[in-house]
């Protein structure tokens, strides 16, 4: 009898799931002395630090010298030069006095940095299966949503909604402003090229522009990919092993499964399709394979995974059947 291989099928649909990001501040300065003080990053992280570095057009501060209180007590003494100061909770306001001696005069200015709390997080609209215990990729040609979670506090640790503050969105040095005002907290973001970064910033402001902090993250898209994975009658899809190269049907029929990563479902799920011997078997996220006939036999098992006319995810499987299976002394 003849040896052959026909596919049998049902389609299963699989999600996306959500990703991740970072930091914040405020910083206010007093005018009047002949030095100015700048503090990085822009917006310092609750917990963190800030690095303070003074600017003169009027002093020689390579022969100067500084102290650096914080809150009454001193922290540094010696040349002028950057200096980090640590920073409390959210919300908390750090007083840095700047003391500066030059030609043995004294000069002195104060700044108070506030450290607020804002977390970028992004969420790439792309396939994954439902189970995946990662993040979901950054799909080419496709769309990212990033939410800015903020968590401000007033000097006397009272919370303030994020509802009601402003958010000014940048994406890649352009201010975004259909995207940006009060109680704005998420936007969506175009995937940038392959092999490119596109930098995503928000700054947060409270209504009075008292309380201030931001963040930024790069985003980066990644190629398309497919996988595939045995689908078994008691266990379900087997999503803990990919199959990969060679697969050998053991038994009167074997199902796998095909999970499309980072493709964009903006406009619903990938559609997938199978090939056996580069001929068209069948569409749908599975496929049943039934050997006929008596004897050993092989064949090629491909399939495409696409999402409307963008990049697509290809995979491939050389299979074998009709093998006679082989036992262990153990049984095994």
């Amino acid at each position: 009898m003849r040896t052959g291989l026909f596919v049998a099928s049902f389609a299963l649909a699989f999600a996306a799931t959500p990703l991740v990001a970072a930091a914040q501040t405020f910083t206010a300065a007093q005018s009047g002395t002949p030095f100015t003080i700048s503090v990085r990053p822009q917006y310092p992280a609750p917990y963190g630090t800030a690095t303070i570095s003074l600017l003169s057009d009027s002093l020689n501060l390579a022969n100067a010298s500084m102290i650096v209180s914080l809150g009454g007590k001193e922290i540094y003494r010696g040349a002028v030069q950057p200096v980090s100061v640590p920073l409390g909770k959210a919300g908390s306001v750090a007083n840095v006095k700047v003391t500066v001696t030059s030609s043995g005069m004294p000069y002195a200015q104060s700044v108070f940095i506030q450290p607020q709390d804002v977390v970028l997080v992004v969420e790439p609209i792309s396939s994954t299966h439902p189970l995946y215990q990662g993040k979901p990729l950054i799909p080419l040609e496709g769309g990212v949503r990033v939410v800015a979670m903020a968590n401000f506090r007033d000097a006397g640790g009272r919370a303030i909604d994020p509802a009601a503050l402003s958010y000014a969105w940048t994406v890649d040095n352009t201010q975004i402003a259909s995207a940006s005002g009060i109680g704005r907290q998420a936007i969506m973001v175009a995937s940038p090229l392959q092999y490119r970064e596109r930098m995503v910033s928000v700054a947060v402001t409270s209504q009075d522009g008292g309380l201030v902090g931001g963040a930024s993250f790069p985003l980066s898209s990644e190629a398309p990919s497919v996988r595939i994975y045995e689908s078994d009658p008691l266990l379900g899809v087997r999503f803990d092993h990919a199959i990969s190269g060679q697969y050998t049907i053991t038994g009167a029929e074997a199902t796998l499964f095909a999970v499309p990563f980072s493709l964009p479902t903006t406009l619903g799920a990938p559609v997938v399709q199978w090939f056996l011997n580069g001929s068209p078997a069948q569409t749908g996220s599975s496929v049943t394979l039934r050997p006929s006939g008596s004897g050993q036999g092989s064949a090629t098992l491909s399939l495409t995974a696409s999402s409307d006319s963008l990049t697509p995810a290809t995979a491939s499987l050389s299979l074998s059947f009709g093998a006679a299976p082989s036992f262990s002394i153990f049984g095994l």
